[in-house]
């Protein structure tokens, strides 16, 4: 029987290679970054294993999402992601993904939150099926969010966009979880102190 290409045996000594074949620490905060991106990603395909009867644009949107959070882990993991060595700009560097992007997402949100009752207390993580899981997406995001920023204080450039992507991203997945359980009838737990 032929071997499967799924298992290289080049990692089992806890080694990973980047883009461009750089061997770097499986717990490198490079690795941490676009590794949590992935799970995030999983977990938003989990959000819409749950959430099919859902409108098309809310489906559409996760499925733009995945496609953003696979590039932008492409991004994290391409070593050439470091301050460059002259003066320069580190912004002047091309953005990882279309600035539309972003503003689609944000527009996303706004969609979403004008279809719901606003907001007056603290939300509980919770209610149907699909929100919890957008809920549980958003913590993989905000932790993300979290490890990015430790990459970037290693000294690895990471463009601004990648920020404000992943952190609008969250707000996206509060407000999809409290709409997913607005479209559903489901009650949303409140907290009171």
């Amino acid at each position: 029987m032929k071997k499967s290409p799924l298992y290289t045996r080049t990692g089992d000594a806890g080694t990973t290679s980047l883009v461009g074949g750089q061997r770097i620490a499986k717990n490198s905060p490079r690795v941490s970054a676009y590794g949590t991106l992935d799970e995030l990603n999983a977990m938003i395909g989990l959000v819409q294993a749950h959430t099919t009867d859902l409108d098309d644009f809310v489906n559409s949107t996760l499925l733009t999402i995945n496609r953003t959070l696979f590039s932008i882990g492409a991004y994290l993991a391409t070593p050439s992601t470091t301050l460059p060595s002259d003066n320069s700009d580190p912004q002047s560097q091309p953005a990882p993904i279309s600035p539309d992007l972003l503003t689609d997402l944000e527009h996303q949100i706004d969609l979403l939150d004008s279809s719901i009752p606003p907001l007056k207390l603290f939300v509980l993580p919770g209610g149907s099926v699909g929100a919890a899981h957008a809920h549980v997406a958003r913590t993989v995001c905000r932790r993300a969010e979290r490890d990015i920023l430790t990459l970037a204080d290693t000294g690895a450039y990471v463009h601004p966009i990648v920020l404000t992507y992943v952190n609008r991203l969250s707000d996206y997945l509060f407000a999809l979880a409290r709409y997913i359980n607005h479209f559903t009838g489901t009650p949303e737990l409140t907290w009171r102190p």
